[in-house]
């Protein structure tokens, strides 16, 4: 396989595959194979300088594209430009093939050595240039675009470390511009996994979530039309939001407690959607923000000075900036899970629901031990679930509903709080317990599941 002939034919076959313009998945299947192959070859000399031959072709394509001496005749030539672009899609989706499949080496050795290294060394470059073209306007060029530079992320990160700021200033100037493009949110979202735990970072990651969140597109998000009509800009939003939340340190989720409310506003809605993907995908962030502060609450209350059975939680605490967001944001919550239990689509949203409630009564519960009781307790959710089903339309309601629900569901929510915070304790803080697993977890569901499956024939609300 390592004889020279061997190689080059390969070589010959990857530099080929320009004049052969096959399928992108069958396209993707040959260069994987190419790069493996390369990518295991011992003399590391050989091995740089036939990968630096393999990407060559793709970084001539994009260069054509971009050059400024050709842009003005590519202009007034829509079938030449037709070409240029296709050729740096195709050019930009096989250097995303080959870096997914070559990852750094051990720092051990000298960055010289490391092919990938060697490989990136003009990439960024030559990206940021496409980014701040014309060009990126072409829907399929930026996701290629977007594509590659993921792949290359998650396959050699630290090397992205020096030019990050402008990397995230790319993708969000881009996404101002083209807020059709989901796919730079989806970009944002693998560079938080890389760096979100590093605070030093934690600046430019609330700038580019509050230049998100605050987008018109992302604004507009208002009824649950609205999010089917826009089903993967929801997921690619309430996924990165998961993402900022599950990597970010404390310090960091602490002052973007106005983003992170409006953002759990704007996934409430969209828990109402028809769209499955997108429903459950805002549910999860939802489920992961409401955890977070749970886990950070029982922190605190396991430690924290009491004065008369009342733990005192600072200000500027995750727990403070949770309960503050769950106070504002509570009632439309409940509310929205309520519809989102009704109609054809209810059912597969069952177990989400009745997680997020039993995280809500046991967040509502855990707080009324604390000196933000004030703002939260469970005299809330009682509240809201009270208002929630007496504000939805008389058609969804069977007679009698309200008078039996409220009194029903605010007795299995208690036990279902119940039995998170005793999970909680026998675990001793670790992550290992689930919801839905005690007697009250399982009453809960049942009964949210009841309800679906009662008002599957409900009028369509949107």
């Amino acid at each position: 396989m390592y004889e020279h002939s061997s190689l080059e034919i390969l070589l010959w076959i990857g530099e080929s595959l320009g004049e052969r313009h096959l399928p992108l998945e069958d396209e993707e299947k040959v260069f994987s194979a190419i790069t493996l192959v390369l990518g295991s070859l011992p003399n590391k000399e050989l091995k740089n300088n036939l990968l630096a031959r393999l990407v060559s072709p793709c970084y001539e394509a994009i260069g054509k594209l971009i050059d400024e001496k050709q842009d003005h005749s590519l202009r007034h030539n829509p079938a030449s430009y037709s070409q240029f672009a296709n050729a740096a899609r195709r050019g930009l989706h096989r250097l995303g093939t080959i870096f997914s499949h070559l990852s750094t080496e051990s720092s051990a050795g000298s960055d010289l050595d490391d092919p990938l290294v060697a490989l990136l060394g003009v990439f960024w470059q030559m990206l940021e240039k496409l980014f701040q073209s014309e060009h990126i306007g072409n829907a399929i060029l930026s996701m290629a675009a977007c594509r590659a530079l993921s792949q290359a992320i998650q396959s050699s990160g630290q090397h992205f470390t020096s030019v990050l700021p402008r990397v995230l200033n790319c993708l969000s100037t881009n996404f101002v511009s083209f807020q059709s493009h989901d796919y730079y949110i989806r970009t944002a979202s693998v560079l938080i996994e890389e760096f979100g735990s590093r605070e030093e970072y934690g600046h430019l990651f609330v700038s580019i979530f509050e230049r998100f969140s605050k987008s018109t597109s992302i604004m507009a998000l208002t009824s649950s039309y609205i999010c089917d009509q826009e089903p993967d800009l929801v997921e690619a939003f309430a996924n990165f939001a998961s993402i900022f939340v599950r990597c970010s340190p404390k310090e960091v989720l602490v002052v973007s407690g106005s983003i992170l409310e409006l953002s759990f506003q704007k996934a409430a809605i969209c828990c109402t959607a028809m769209h499955r993907g997108a429903a459950l995908t805002a549910m999860s962030f939802m489920s992961c923000f409401l955890e977070t502060g749970l886990n950070a609450l029982v922190e605190s209350l396991a430690f924290g000075s009491e004065l008369e059975g009342i733990v005192g939680i600072s200000d500027s605490s995750i727990d403070a900036m949770v309960i503050q967001v769950i106070s504002h944001s509570g009632d439309g919550l409940v509310s929205n899970l309520m519809y989102a239990l009704l109609g054809v689509s209810a059912m597969s949203r069952v177990h989400k629901s009745a997680t997020l409630l039993q995280q809500l009564a046991a967040m509502c519960s855990l707080s009324e031990r604390t000196t933000w009781k004030a703002h939260l307790c469970w005299d809330s959710l009682h509240g809201w679930l009270h208002a929630a089903i007496q504000n939805l339309p008389a058609e969804y309601l069977k007679q009698g509903e309200v008078e039996s629900l409220v009194p029903l569901w605010i007795k299995a929510l208690a036990a279902a709080a119940s039995d998170y915070i005793e999970s909680r304790r026998n675990v001793g803080g670790t992550s290992d317990y689930g919801h839905m697993q005690g007697k009250g977890g399982r009453v809960l569901k049942r009964l949210v599941r009841e309800f679906a499956d009662g008002h599957r024939n409900s009028p369509n609300f949107t």
